[in-house]
């Protein structure tokens, strides 16, 4: 069985929600990171960065949230939640897992920080460019690939929530907004939600 190291209201949302969509049965460890239980050695062999979330698969380790997404995905091929290897849209599924934590958290890092770089030296460009490719391409189909939901809006369904109605800095926009409501909408989002909100 998987087992999910997770603390409520961080990161690990999008890992929480990825094992809801994948409807496996799996563990969760709560790591209590406001008491510092990410820093003790046994975590630490879980995931030396010491952040959550991070996954055991019995001999496999993962860390990072995207990389947790992508581990599910092919962990639980039935759910369908990537296209398969050899499939067009792989790549762009691929490119859009991982712009959450490559180019929306530097962004959002960026506008909260009110760092100033030239667009040029910024791996994400900008806030602003980040946010009107993303208004781009999903004002276009109500997923990220197209008809089909996938990991890929796990990722920037958490990270475009937390980011409109959480941390309250990116326009709400209508694209935006229509798309945090199809993902809001979906049961495994609201069984994710729940699992935060009670904290075990």
């Amino acid at each position: 069985m998987m087992k999910l190291y997770w603390a409520p209201q961080s990161r690990a949302f999008r890992a929480l929600w990825m094992m809801e969509e994948a409807g496996c049965d799996y563990e969760r460890v709560l790591i209590d990171i406001r008491k510092g239980a990410q820093a003790t050695p046994a975590f630490r062999a879980v995931n030396p960065m010491m952040k959550v979330p991070a996954l055991a698969d019995g001999g496999a380790m993962v860390a990072e949230s995207a990389a947790i997404c992508a581990y599910v995905a092919e962990r639980v091929p039935e759910a369908r939640l990537a296209p398969p290897v050899g499939d067009p849209g792989r790549g762009r599924y691929l490119q859009w897992l991982f712009f959450a934590g490559g180019c929306i958290e530097p962004a959002y890092t960026q506008k909260f920080t009110k760092l100033e770089l030239p667009v040029m030296s910024a791996g994400w460009g900008s806030f602003d460019r980040v946010m009107d490719v993303l208004a781009e391409a999903l004002a276009q189909r109500p997923w990220i690939l197209g008809e089909r939901f996938s990991a890929a809006d796990v990722m920037l369904g958490a990270d475009l929530n937390y980011g409109v109605n959480i941390f309250k800095i990116v326009e709400p926009r209508p694209e935006f907004a229509a798309y945090i409501a199809r993902c809001t909408a979906r049961p495994a989002f609201q069984r994710a939600s729940e699992i935060d909100r009670a904290g075990v």
